[in-house]
Order: C-alpha cells, then sequence, then structure tokens
C-alpha cells in the first residue's frame, strides 16, 4: 500500500485519528480529529489537544510499547462537549509517517448519539411503566376491596367499579397513543402522495368534537379561507393532528369559552419554500407559562400532570402531532402566555 493511499484511507475514516510520536507530539490528524480539536494540530503536544488523565496513562502505556486500551468519558471540543470512546494503540517505527522511534495511534470515536438514545430508551421504559402503574395499583387495590368490605355494599361497589372502569380507560387510551405514536414514527420518512382537502378534515374534526365541546360549554368557530383546500397527506392522520389540538383547546382552554380554528394562505412560506396552509388553533383560557413551551411536544411532558390526567390526557398526544407534522414536511409553532390563552400552528404544503 502506498504512502498516498494509506493517508487518503485515514482522511476517509468516519472517526478522529491521530497519530502521535515517542515524545507524545502529534504527527498526524484526519480531518475529523481537526474539526474537534482545531486546525493545527500537527506539532502540537497531544496533551494541548485531549487533556483527559485517563487517557494520557493508556497513550503512554502504548508508546512504551504495552497493549492497546480503550477508555469511554466526555470530551470538551471546539463546539460542544462529547461522549467519546478513545482507543490507544502502538505503532512501530516508521520514516514515512515521521515515526523514527515509533509512536502510537489514538482513535476518539463520537458515540453521542448513541448513549442520547439508550438514555431516551430509559427514560421511555420508565415513563410507560409509572404510567400503567399508577391505574394499575388502583384496580388492584379496589378488586381487593370488593371481595372484602365492599362485597355486600351495592353503593360502594357501583361506586368502585365507575372509578376502576375510569382507569381501564384511561390505560386503554394510553396503550392506544403509545401504538399510534410507533406507527407515526416507522412511517415519518415517507412522505404522503395522496392528495387531501383540508376543509374535509378539518370539518370531520370539528364534528366529532362537538358533542364534547357542548358539554363543556364551549363554542367552535370556523374563520378564514373555506372552500377547497387541497394538500398532499394522510387524511387519518391530519384528522388526528386536528381532532387532539381542538380537544386540548376543549378541555384546557375552554374556561375561555370558544376554540377559534382560523385558516390561512400564504403565498410564500421562506421555511417550506412554496405556497401553504397556516391553520391556527387557538383558544382563551388560562395559557401556559413560556417556560414550559419548549417540552410540551415531549412524550410524557405535562404542565400540570394531576390536572391532564383528570382531564384523561396520556401526555403523548403533541408528541404525535410534532411526527405527523414532520411526515407532512409542514411546521408546528406554539404561542402562548400565562393569561392570555393558547395559539397551536399547523403550517402545511399547500398544492
Amino acid at each position: 500500500m502506498t504512502r498516498a493511499l494509506t493517508f487518503a484511507l485515514v482522511d476517509a475514516l468516519p472517526f478522529a485519528l491521530l497519530i502521535v510520536d515517542d515524545r507524545e507530539r502529534i504527527t498526524w490528524a484526519n480531518p475529523v480529529a481537526a474539526d474537534l480539536f482545531g486546525r493545527d494540530l500537527v506539532g502540537r503536544t497531544f496533551v494541548t489537544a485531549l487533556r483527559q488523565p485517563s487517557v494520557g496513562e493508556a497513550l503512554e502505556t502504548a508508546l512504551k510499547g504495552g497493549g492497546g486500551d480503550r477508555v469511554r468519558l466526555r470530551i470538551q471540543t471546539t463546539r460542544r462537549e462529547i461522549s467519546a470512546v478513545v482507543t490507544t494503540a502502538p505503532l512501530p517505527a516508521d520514516q514515512d509517517m515521521n515515526l523514527p522511534y515509533g509512536g502510537a495511534m489514538v482513535t476518539i470515536e463520537d458515540v453521542t448519539a448513541l448513549e442520547d438514545a439508550e438514555a431516551m430508551r430509559r427514560d421511555f421504559v420508565a415513563n410507560v411503566s409509572h404510567e400503567l402503574r399508577t391505574p394499575l395499583t388502583a384496580l388492584m387495590g379496589f378488586i381487593e376491596t370488593l371481595r372484602g368490605n365492599a362485597r355486600d355494599d351495592p353503593a360502594a361497589r357501583d361506586r368502585f367499579l365507575g372509578i376502576m372502569e375510569r382507569e381501564a380507560a384511561r390505560m386503554n387510551r394510553l396503550v392506544g397513543d403509545l401504538l399510534s405514536l410507533s406507527r407515526v414514527e416507522a412511517e415519518e420518512r415517507r412522505v404522503p402522495t395522496t392528495e387531501v382537502d383540508l376543509s374535509a378534515v378539518l370539518k370531520g374534526a370539528m364534528q366529532t368534537l362537538a358533542p364534547t365541546a357542548e358539554t363543556r360549554g364551549v363554542a367552535l368557530l370556523r374563520e378564514g379561507e373555506t372552500g377547497r383546500l387541497p394538500v398532499r397527506g394522510d387524511p387519518d392522520q391530519l384528522t388526528q393532528v386536528f381532532a387532539n389540538l381542538i380537544e386540548n383547546g376543549i378541555k384546557y382552554g375552554g374556561s375561555g369559552g370558544e376554540v377559534r380554528i382560523t385558516v390561512t394562505r400564504v403565498a410564500h412560506e421562506p421555511v417550506l419554500r412554496g405556497p401553504a396552509l397556516r391553520v391556527e388553533v387557538a383558544d382563551k383560557g388560562e395559557g401556559i407559562d413560556e417556560i414550559h413551551l419548549p417540552r410540551l411536544t415531549e412524550r410524557f411532558y405535562r404542565v400540570d400532570t394531576h390536572r391532564s390526567r383528570e382531564q384523561g390526557g396520556t401526555g403523548l398526544g403533541l408528541a404525535i402531532v410534532k411526527h405527523i407534522v414532520s411526515r407532512h414536511r409542514g411546521r408546528l409553532k406554539i404561542d402562548s402566555r400565562k393569561g392570555e390563552g393558547s395559539r397551536f400552528v399547523i403550517v402545511l404544503p399547500a398544492l
């Protein structure tokens, strides 16, 4: 293998690679390493690029002819802090590589994304377990009571059965939302190709929730553009998006007495790079403190956990909305202030 080919292969590696001589000076660095630690690496002492005692010890061992070693740690780069696996290995003397007395190779693999994914998985499992444990504990407690003291008490039995029904329904909603979220995430990279009338989607969502709105004394108002409003989309998923937002407006913003759905045509939406339809679902309720807005679309995130559970929420609705909108190559914007109501805006590419 020629020297030029060797260097070309090293430069093409997807992880950082440094070659260090017997005096612990860097003699070679590939582009990934330069991106992590700066462009002026060659000629510098290794410790000035990566000051980590555990890596320093592993490097010394390799330079003395010992075996290679792997160290997992957090590293501060020129841009951000990353989780990395650092591997050291001894190298023989080689004039072409500027190693007359031998040296060592140090590779640095960024595993931040893997660790973040694992942390998300752990959090997801913990959240699902917690969400299911609460209603299951209640069900088990009531079953035990019905078998004992309340066995012959019709009034207590009916009351407990009613609570058990609500808790079972809550678990059923949670499982349904989990399955829905899983399906949406699996399809997120597949852009819908079917032409859908957004007016019909909004009409269907409003009709479905009209009885709930009437029961709670909330008026559903439709404003803005009417007539046929074509977009590329999945009609069921789009209905799910707007039904979720309207239902949230009824449940949590219903104190304002109305939920207003406004459709506007946008001649040119800069982010979508073309014409768009903007749908705003607004209420005049209590509003949401701005500190919560960045996290509203996280799984299981709730502004008021107790109130959300009382209303039958699973904490997954806005996460589902975010993924569906992403699949449709649209945008989701949330604007709310405490005491001023909330506005959820969906922007979709128009045909």
